[in-house]
């Protein structure tokens, strides 16, 4: 089978994309640290909890990265239901995924913006990026608390959150 060459380009950029990103966060007053060239964290609120937001550029691939986890630490003994858990709401998604960081047992939402060729984002590009990920993650929150909190299997956990009332009481 024959093997896909795509030659990498080094491309001059106008600006560095988390230029972009911590300018749109500064006009919109986010907490956030930027303490590397490439990396960059914010500081969200949320409905249910904080959300930390990282945005890393990934020069080799010419995306921006964005990564919101969230406070919950996944025992050992919940791990596969966590994971059931996250499998049934990826297929639910059309942008980004949820992971479970295996590394320190936490879950996050991932999803990254290719801008090759040496295009620089957008504000409204950069904010959709953090209202997606901060959105999907207060989407889903409660599902997570479900499994770990109140020992509901993933199905049962996900059909709670995505129950939607109509009309009033």
């Amino acid at each position: 089978m024959p093997q896909l060459r795509i030659e990498h380009e080094d491309h001059d950029r106008i600006e560095h994309p988390l230029d972009v990103v911590e300018r749109l966060a500064s006009l919109r007053d986010w907490i956030f640290d930027r303490a590397e060239t490439d990396e960059m964290s914010i500081s969200s609120p949320g409905r249910w909890t904080d959300y930390h937001v990282a945005f890393t550029w990934i020069e080799d691939v010419e995306a921006l990265h964005v990564a919101c986890a969230f406070d919950i630490k996944v025992p050992e003994r919940q791990r596969v239901e966590v994971l059931r858990l996250i499998c049934l709401i990826n297929e639910q998604l059309w942008i980004g995924h949820f992971d479970l960081w295996s590394t320190d047992n936490v879950v996050m939402f991932r999803h990254s913006l290719v801008l090759a060729g040496g295009v620089v984002p957008t504000h409204p590009q950069c904010a959709m990026l953090m209202k997606t990920a901060v959105d999907t993650c207060e989407r889903y929150y409660q599902a997570f608390q479900f499994v770990l909190w109140a020992g509901k299997g993933a199905r049962e956990a996900l059909d709670a959150v995505l129950f939607e009332t109509e009309g009033e009481a």
